[in-house]
């Protein structure tokens, strides 16, 4: 039986901080014999995030990794709060809550792995892929039933925005 108390916390978000490698993407690189890292990242995750942004959601993305490409796919759908090379995800988050005055019982994180633990302990409403580390699902109050890359971002993007309703593709009344 699935535990649905983190549904209790959805009206409360107004943000949404995600890591990229193992959440946006699949956790795989490519790696070419110029050096360079490809990875990929899932267009219905893309999607939500552009609906998120135009409806008026913070987005940030805090990560360890530091790949130009990311960086422009995510400035691409709109998101301007971007932390790439992040050793010590604690002190993005407390300068990005600063500069926007936010409050943590407010934000929606999903993390995958190690690195994102202690974000995770402070926010509202921790939460991660299928996939993730069990360090990480051991302290999620919600685990995606998709995996990192493969739409998990998307699932949790859309449960907020439906119970906010700023979600259009819900058509279930129409088609029931």
């Amino acid at each position: 039986m699935e535990d649905k108390s983190y549904k209790e916390h959805l009206h409360k978000i107004n943000t949404f901080i995600f890591d990229v490698d193992g959440v946006l993407t699949d956790g795989t690189v490519t790696i070419m014999t110029n050096g360079d890292m490809l990875r990929r990242m899932n267009i219905k995750d893309g999607y939500a995030l552009k609906t998120a942004v135009d409806a008026g959601f913070n987005i940030c993305i805090i990560s360890g990794g530091s790949n130009l490409g990311v960086q422009k796919r995510l400035e691409g759908l709109g998101i301007k709060d971007i932390y790439l090379g992040a050793h010590n995800k604690i002190d993005q988050l407390n300068e990005y809550i600063e500069n926007k005055n936010l409050k943590l019982e407010n934000i929606l994180y999903m993390g995958d792995d190690i690195p994102d633990v202690p974000v995770m302990k402070l926010v509202g409403l921790p939460t991660c892929p299928q996939d993730a580390v069990y360090e990480v699902k051991a302290i999620s109050k919600y685990i995606s039933h998709k995996d990192g890359g493969k739409g998990a971002v998307r699932d949790v993007i859309e449960q907020v925005l439906k119970v906010h309703n700023k979600w259009d593709g819900n058509f279930d009344a129409k088609y029931d």
